[in-house]
């Protein structure tokens, strides 16, 4: 199978089930950004961090090619004519979005209480965590828009909130690890 196919010369992708739509199209838009926030949580899993949290990111990316997935099948496509299902994957279960809040409260019970709002940097690991938690919530609103459009499994809407309190924690967290600055923003008067 060739990388290229040359279909979508013409500025047109197909979904899953074969429907066209051009590439700027809101569910386009919202798997592509799904996939880019893949490749941030890569970026974060590639730094030199504990195992532990290098685990949790892989489970993470495994479950965001199936919200890509999800998102790149229209409604009408969801069923084959068989009555089966056309992603034959386990989806987004209310277990994901609870294994991102366990992981959550694990990391917050070893920080220090928020009394401000926190400046992204201080490490460079921290700031690739704050870059993937913007880029997850775009993520998030985009999958929301297409929600109004069209319905969409409110699971990945969850799933995706929830990640971004993560992926936030998480770089609160590694500022602790790495021994970096948390710089609060102290509102000027």
């Amino acid at each position: 199978m060739k990388v290229y196919t040359k279909t979508g010369d013409t500025g047109t992708t197909a979904l899953f089930g074969g429907t066209r739509v051009p590439k700027h199209h809101i569910r386009i838009e919202s798997y592509g950004t799904v996939d880019e926030l893949n490749s941030h949580i890569g970026l974060i899993r590639d730094q030199d961090i504990n195992v532990l949290y290098k685990n949790v990111l892989i489970e993470v990316q495994d479950r965001l090619f199936t919200v890509g997935a999800i998102l790149a099948t229209p409604p009408e496509k969801e069923i084959l004519k068989n009555g089966q299902p056309r992603l034959n994957i386990n989806r987004i279960s209310e277990e994901d979005i609870v294994f991102l809040e366990n992981e959550i409260d694990l990391m917050e019970t070893a920080l220090p209480p928020m009394t401000n709002f926190v400046l992204p940097g201080g490490h460079t690991t921290v700031s690739y965590c704050h870059i993937a938690r913007c880029v997850c919530r775009r993520a998030e609103r985009l999958a929301v828009h297409l929600h109004e459009i069209e319905p969409t499994d409110e699971q990945v809407i969850k799933y995706l909130n929830r990640l971004s309190d993560y992926l936030f924690v998480l770089a609160r967290k590694l500022s602790l690890d790495l021994h970096a600055e948390e710089v609060k923003w102290i509102p000027r008067k």
